[in-house]
């Protein structure tokens, strides 16, 4: 097995596998449910990432990586992106030791600070599915609730429709019942008595 398929196993699991095609990577990670474990290495709330935008240093300091070890990975990074592409890797190593060493940065504390980095954009991660999972459960529950609300409206709404329907009809039956008594007095004689009546109000045109 090569040392980058090794990769895969190391350190509790949370080595990302760069040797898939990005396109499967990328599939695997959104079909994986989210990890249910979180990973206690914030001394302090790490920071929010609106629009998904993440701030790496703040996520660090939050883990207790201070500025000195980030700068021992960020200065390890410059050395391996300064090299020329197709180096071979026994090439390589032995340009960044030399150059670390000249630099008397210790290589134990780069690989501790590293991994430490690591490890805090892995709890960064499950703290934020943790958080996220939260939210949309909550969000789901009242989802529902209103749902089941609209629901129940409808229904009032409808009811009251249906009734109000009713009601016209039933009413209007009966004014037709009762009108047969202005009907035997005759229009004149209920536009008088209307007009003169304090009670009664003419009927809009």
């Amino acid at each position: 097995m090569s040392e980058k398929k090794g990769w895969g196993s190391t350190v509790a699991g949370w080595f990302v596998v760069q040797d898939q095609p990005a396109q499967e990577r990328m599939a695997a990670e959104e079909a994986a449910p989210a990890p249910q474990t979180e990973l206690n290495v914030f001394a302090t709330p790490p920071p929010s990432a609106p629009g998904g935008q993440v701030d790496f240093a703040k996520v660090y300091e939050a883990a207790g990586i201070d500025g000195e070890e980030q700068e021992r990975v960020s200065r390890t990074l410059e050395l391996l992106n300064s090299l020329p592409p197709g180096t071979e890797e026994a090439v390589k190593k032995q340009i960044v030791m030399a150059s670390l060493r000249a630099f008397g940065v210790p290589i134990e504390k780069i690989i501790e600070a590293t991994a430490q980095q690591i490890q805090a954009l892995e709890a960064y991660i499950r703290a934020g599915a943790g958080d996220t999972e939260k939210v949309t459960s909550e969000a789901e529950l009242r989802i529902k609730q209103y749902e089941e609300e609209i629901v129940k409206l409808r229904q009032v709404m409808q009811d009251r429709v249906s009734e109000q329907q009713a009601v016209m009809r039933s009413c209007n039956d009966k004014k037709l019942e009762v009108q047969k008594v202005l009907e035997f007095f005759g229009q004149d004689a209920v536009a008088r008595v209307v007009r003169e009546s304090p009670k009664l109000q003419e009927p809009s045109a």
